[in-house]
């Protein structure tokens, strides 16, 4: 075989117990992870905002970022609920490129996992403890989710992930919510039956265990655009698609029917900027029928300090080295917009 065994990893156990959330902290965390909660249930009236950078490559930028979201939600408390989104897994669509701080600390340098997950949990604390936020971050191996199920208030399953079965699996058994993004097919009923396989119980093997789950009925579904066989944005954004998943909800025994637009990705077809149209588009359209207010709980954005995009090594502080992200100044004056929007 071609594998090479290269270092035996610590368990998730040994590393939490290296690593651990300090009490303050973790009570906070059970506090906002009950707020959040009551928007995906229906019993808050509140609006969700996950936004931050595609990817979360260097600790003192995504500090600095989600200490300037800290202040913005002072501004917004009443009406939204800020999730910083601290990505530290990046899926690639051909396996190649940058695949986040799990894999490389240091971008420049060559991958290194066990300071990769150090590095991850790390940085998920500082948020925790400096910014007094809770972080969400992308589960894009299932196996790792054990490492950090204690510091993320949120987790999304992508849309390469989302017709996995360990990945289904995985979500039947957090207690905070997750969001399955549609695939890149843009089939609803995919994501549906996503939904479906983690709001159920199951048995499965999982590190090594055969375990039980409960399932988890904060499961929920993501919109974030489709791409068709010519390769071209297929948004679903619109009105009538969210409408059309109003629909295909009410067809199904599912707990709190819940979407949250993605408004980058092929809804955007990655033209950063489009984001503040598409977030606002969407709002009007909660406007317009209560069945798309009760079902829309949220909105994510790519934003971090710089506008765009850069390649590795470039340097500049703040700046995305993957999708392009909107500038700090633009989604400060978003997220206020929003706030008055809604």
């Amino acid at each position: 075989m071609s594998f090479e065994f290269v270092t035996k990893l610590p368990t998730p156990t040994e590393v939490k117990a290296e690593y651990p959330v300090p009490d303050k902290a973790a009570k906070l965390k059970n506090q906002i992870d009950r707020e959040i909660k009551d928007v995906i249930t229906g019993r808050s009236d509140k609006f969700l905002a996950i936004i931050g950078p595609c990817s979360a490559d260097n600790e003192d930028a995504v500090l600095d970022y989600v200490s300037r979201l800290k202040e913005v939600q002072e501004l917004v408390k009443d009406k939204i609920i800020i999730i910083p989104r601290v990505y530290t897994n990046k899926p690639r669509t051909t396996g190649t490129g940058y695949k986040g701080m799990l894999h490389q600390p240091d971008p420049e340098k060559k991958p290194d996992l066990l300071a990769g997950l150090i590095a991850i949990r790390k940085m998920h604390i500082r948020v925790m403890e400096e910014t007094e936020m809770m972080p969400a971050d992308e589960m894009l191996y299932p196996e790792n989710y054990w490492f950090l199920s204690d510091v993320l208030s949120y987790v999304a399953v992508g849309a390469r992930s989302v017709e996995d079965q360990q990945h289904r699996l995985t979500v039947s058994g957090m207690d905070v919510p997750a969001g399955m993004k549609n695939p890149t097919s843009g089939d609803f009923s995919v994501m549906l039956n996503s939904v479906t396989a983690a709001q159920a119980k199951q048995t499965f093997i999982y590190r090594n265990w055969e375990v039980n789950t409960t399932g988890n009925p904060l499961a929920h579904t993501i919109l974030r655009g489709a791409v068709n066989k010519h390769g071209q944005n297929i948004p679903n954004y619109h009105y009538e698609d969210l409408i059309r998943l109003c629909t295909m909800y009410k067809s199904r025994d599912l707990k709190n029917p819940a979407v949250i637009v993605d408004a980058n990705h092929s809804n955007s077809g990655k033209l950063y900027q489009e984001q503040v149209r598409i977030t606002k588009e969407v709002l009007h359209s909660c406007k317009h029928s209560k069945d798309v207010h009760d079902l829309v709980k949220g909105i994510m954005i790519e934003s971090y300090i710089e506008p765009g995009c850069q390649k590795v090594g470039e340097g500049i502080y703040g700046k995305s080295i993957t999708d392009p992200c909107l500038g700090w100044e633009d989604s400060k004056r978003l997220l206020l917009d929003i706030a008055e929007l809604l």
